[in-house]
């Protein structure tokens, strides 16, 4: 008799169901890894933009506080010099109001009669159920807040107010 070399059929199809369970565990973990540190990243983004929010009034007294995202930011190819419609103090990408499957609008109210904004509402909400479950946003008292605990409905960041949930609370 001839000895084979080599692994039978049973074998391999053994291997790579195995294979196949140890993928099917794993694969939820890490979603739902990418979905926290997306989480994580939009809440630093919205921290990043109300500290940028408060340099900026204190930057340009006479406007207040910034009337857009983009005003907050600078181009993304360019060198950067500050003014009032591009203060160059949160990065480009996040200006455009779009980074890491986050949506970022930031808003001031109308100006009073002084001309100068006083209030503004900030932040993100997911693009789509995988790359977050919560908005999170900010206003005047630098509070970063979440939104929405129903990713169903996601809550713009220039519609934020005092009502909401502080974060890690």
């Amino acid at each position: 008799m001839r000895k084979q070399k080599g692994f039978s059929l049973i074998e391999l199809l053994i291997v790579v169901a195995i294979i196949l369970i140890i993928a099917a565990i794993a694969i939820p973990n890490l979603l739902r890894a990418r979905i926290s540190a997306n989480e994580s990243s939009a809440a630093g983004a919205t921290r990043t933009m109300t500290t940028a929010e408060i340099q900026y009034q204190a930057a340009y007294p006479t406007v207040g506080y910034a009337p857009a995202i983009a005003n907050l930011g600078g181009p993304l190819a360019a060198a950067c010099v500050p003014s009032s419609a591009t203060a160059c103090l949160i990065d480009g990408q996040l200006a455009t109001g779009s980074k890491g499957g986050y949506t970022y609008t930031a808003a001031a109210a109308v100006p009073l009669p002084t001309g100068a904004t006083t209030t503004f509402a900030e932040g993100g909400q997911p693009g789509s159920a995988s790359t977050g479950n919560r908005s999170f946003c900010s206003i005047e008292d630098a509070v970063v807040r979440v939104s929405s605990t129903n990713p169903a409905a996601p809550i713009a960041g220039s519609a934020c107010n005092a009502t909401y949930t502080p974060l890690g609370n």
